[in-house]
């Protein structure tokens, strides 16, 4: 453990975080762009976004859960995080120790992208992490969604998994 100044990156609410990653990656990726392609480009932020989306995972494994509850009780428990400053508004379906299913109705993420022109790279910034997230985190949680309001639709459509 090293000084800190501050408040450290765990407690500082995920839009946040997320806002001064997009500002940094937002113009290293239009350069990638320009020198590699859209494609290569669009590669490389995924793979580097699924890494640092299981490392994250495992950080918050190691230090955000209780032994007391199921691990993805332990999740919905860290969900709010992503939720803090009314980033995500939701409609819960179904909660267990076994499921979690919910529709994001309002996406702050999606809104500040587009607000940052960084929409076309939205979805990889943000909705492409939470399924690798949960590979760090319990790899035995799993995400299945279907729509995504960055992409389109109404909707997000999240359904969580607990298998033992």
């Amino acid at each position: 453990s090293g000084f800190t100044w501050g408040p450290t990156m765990d407690d500082i609410p995920i839009i946040i975080k997320r806002q001064l990653q997009a500002e940094v990656i937002g113009p290293v990726f239009d350069e990638m762009k320009t020198q590699l392609g859209q494609q290569k480009a669009e590669d490389i932020l995924r793979a580097a976004i699924e890494k640092a989306a299981i490392t994250e995972g495992q950080h918050y494994a190691q230090t955000k859960t209780s032994p007391e509850r199921s691990p993805l009780r332990n999740f919905i428990e860290l969900f709010e995080q992503w939720k803090a400053g009314g980033a995500l508004e939701i409609d819960v379906l179904h909660e267990s120790d076994d499921q979690f299913d919910f529709n994001v109705t309002r996406c702050r993420y999606a809104e500040m992208y587009l607000d940052m022109d960084l929409g076309h790279i939205g979805h990889l910034l943000s909705c492409h992490r939470d399924g690798t997230f949960c590979q760090g985190f319990d790899d035995r949680i799993t995400l299945q969604r279907d729509q995504t309001i960055m992409g389109g639709a109404s909707c997000c459509t999240f359904r969580y998994r607990y298998k033992t």
